[in-house]
Protein backbone atom coordinates (compact mmCIF):
# COMPACT_ATOMS: atom_id res chain seq x y z
CA UNK A 1 0.00 0.00 0.00
CA UNK A 2 2.63 2.36 0.64
CA UNK A 3 4.18 2.14 -2.39
CA UNK A 4 0.41 2.54 -4.03
CA UNK A 5 0.38 6.10 -2.19
CA UNK A 6 4.16 7.13 -2.77
CA UNK A 7 3.03 6.25 -6.72
CA UNK A 8 0.16 8.30 -6.70
CA UNK A 9 1.88 11.00 -4.88
CA UNK A 10 4.44 11.16 -7.43
CA UNK A 11 2.26 10.87 -10.14
CA UNK A 12 -0.32 13.71 -8.91
CA UNK A 13 2.19 16.26 -8.30
CA UNK A 14 3.61 15.46 -12.03
CA UNK A 15 0.33 16.00 -13.46
CA UNK A 16 -0.81 18.94 -11.31
CA UNK A 17 2.33 20.62 -12.50
CA UNK A 18 1.95 19.87 -15.63
CA UNK A 19 -1.61 21.27 -16.04
CA UNK A 20 -0.54 24.33 -14.31
CA UNK A 21 2.42 25.13 -16.12
CA UNK A 22 0.38 24.41 -19.10
CA UNK A 23 -2.00 27.07 -18.44
CA UNK A 24 0.52 29.57 -17.58
CA UNK A 25 2.28 29.09 -20.72
CA UNK A 26 -1.05 29.47 -22.17
CA UNK A 27 -2.01 32.58 -20.81
CA UNK A 28 1.23 33.78 -21.90
CA UNK A 29 0.59 32.69 -25.54
CA UNK A 30 -3.03 33.97 -25.25
CA UNK A 31 -2.04 36.92 -24.42
CA UNK A 32 0.13 39.54 -26.23
CA UNK A 33 3.52 37.88 -25.50
CA UNK A 34 5.72 40.71 -22.97
CA UNK A 35 2.45 41.73 -21.27
CA UNK A 36 2.37 38.78 -18.99
CA UNK A 37 4.89 38.17 -16.41
CA UNK A 38 5.17 35.84 -13.29
CA UNK A 39 7.26 36.57 -10.72
CA UNK A 40 9.15 33.97 -8.41
CA UNK A 41 6.31 34.67 -5.76
CA UNK A 42 3.82 33.22 -8.47
CA UNK A 43 5.73 30.50 -9.88
CA UNK A 44 6.69 29.29 -6.38
CA UNK A 45 2.75 29.57 -5.45
CA UNK A 46 1.90 27.88 -8.54
CA UNK A 47 4.21 24.70 -8.35
CA UNK A 48 2.90 24.25 -4.27
CA UNK A 49 -0.47 24.60 -5.67
CA UNK A 50 -0.43 22.58 -8.19
CA UNK A 51 1.40 19.94 -6.30
CA UNK A 52 -1.60 20.15 -3.59
CA UNK A 53 -4.14 19.87 -6.31
CA UNK A 54 -2.15 17.06 -7.69
CA UNK A 55 -2.15 15.21 -4.13
CA UNK A 56 -5.41 15.79 -3.54
CA UNK A 57 -6.78 14.27 -7.11
CA UNK A 58 -4.31 11.62 -6.98
CA UNK A 59 -4.79 10.46 -3.44
CA UNK A 60 -8.63 10.45 -3.18
CA UNK A 61 -8.28 7.74 -6.61
CA UNK A 62 -7.17 5.50 -3.85
CA UNK A 63 -11.00 5.22 -3.55
CA UNK A 64 -11.16 2.98 -6.70
CA UNK A 65 -8.97 -0.16 -4.92
CA UNK A 66 -12.23 0.00 -2.72
CA UNK A 67 -13.91 -2.75 -4.80
CA UNK A 68 -17.15 -3.06 -2.46
CA UNK A 69 -17.94 0.71 -3.38
CA UNK A 70 -20.19 1.75 -6.65
CA UNK A 71 -18.26 2.91 -9.35
CA UNK A 72 -20.34 6.61 -9.87
CA UNK A 73 -19.69 6.69 -5.88
CA UNK A 74 -15.87 6.19 -6.11
CA UNK A 75 -15.95 8.78 -9.33
CA UNK A 76 -17.64 11.35 -7.42
CA UNK A 77 -15.82 10.81 -4.37
CA UNK A 78 -12.70 11.70 -6.30
CA UNK A 79 -14.23 14.58 -8.14
CA UNK A 80 -15.99 16.13 -4.83
CA UNK A 81 -12.54 15.83 -2.74
CA UNK A 82 -10.33 16.98 -5.21
CA UNK A 83 -12.32 19.95 -7.04
CA UNK A 84 -13.03 21.11 -3.38
CA UNK A 85 -8.93 21.35 -2.82
CA UNK A 86 -8.91 22.76 -6.52
CA UNK A 87 -11.44 25.41 -6.17
CA UNK A 88 -10.01 26.27 -2.06
CA UNK A 89 -6.24 26.53 -3.70
CA UNK A 90 -7.77 28.60 -6.34
CA UNK A 91 -9.32 31.10 -4.24
CA UNK A 92 -5.81 31.32 -1.76
CA UNK A 93 -4.18 32.05 -4.72
CA UNK A 94 -6.39 34.45 -6.21
CA UNK A 95 -6.25 32.05 -9.71
CA UNK A 96 -9.89 32.29 -9.18
CA UNK A 97 -11.26 35.89 -10.46
CA UNK A 98 -13.51 36.21 -7.31
CA UNK A 99 -13.83 40.04 -7.32
CA UNK A 100 -14.67 40.43 -10.54
CA UNK A 101 -18.39 39.26 -10.38
CA UNK A 102 -20.06 35.62 -10.75
CA UNK A 103 -19.50 35.27 -14.88
CA UNK A 104 -15.79 35.18 -14.57
CA UNK A 105 -16.15 32.73 -12.05
CA UNK A 106 -18.88 30.26 -13.73
CA UNK A 107 -16.75 30.12 -16.61
CA UNK A 108 -13.44 29.83 -14.48
CA UNK A 109 -15.29 26.81 -12.69
CA UNK A 110 -16.68 25.61 -16.18
CA UNK A 111 -13.24 25.34 -17.81
CA UNK A 112 -11.64 23.76 -14.89
CA UNK A 113 -14.46 20.57 -14.63
CA UNK A 114 -13.58 19.88 -18.51
CA UNK A 115 -10.15 19.96 -17.75
CA UNK A 116 -10.52 17.66 -15.02
CA UNK A 117 -13.47 15.29 -16.71
CA UNK A 118 -10.56 15.27 -19.71
CA UNK A 119 -7.97 14.13 -17.44
CA UNK A 120 -10.32 11.91 -15.46
CA UNK A 121 -11.33 10.13 -19.16
CA UNK A 122 -8.05 9.74 -19.91
CA UNK A 123 -6.88 7.87 -17.13
CA UNK A 124 -10.22 5.93 -17.37
CA UNK A 125 -9.12 4.48 -20.99
CA UNK A 126 -5.78 4.00 -20.27
CA UNK A 127 -6.60 1.90 -17.07
CA UNK A 128 -9.11 -0.08 -19.32
CA UNK A 129 -7.02 -0.95 -21.95
CA UNK A 130 -3.95 -2.12 -19.87
CA UNK A 131 -6.86 -4.12 -18.00
CA UNK A 132 -8.44 -5.35 -21.28
CA UNK A 133 -4.51 -5.97 -22.30
CA UNK A 134 -3.86 -8.38 -19.38
CA UNK A 135 -6.82 -10.33 -19.77
CA UNK A 136 -6.47 -11.39 -23.06
CA UNK A 137 -2.62 -12.38 -21.68
CA UNK A 138 -3.86 -14.66 -18.88
CA UNK A 139 -6.15 -15.88 -21.75
CA UNK A 140 -9.93 -14.36 -20.43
Amino acid sequence: MELKIIRHLGLGAFVGCFITMFSMVLTVILNTPGTVYFSGVDIVNAFLGAVVIGWAFSLSGLIYYKEDLAFPIQVIFQMVVGMSVLYATAVYLKWMPIESGLQPILIWILISCIICAVFWIGFYVYHYLVARDLNKKLGN
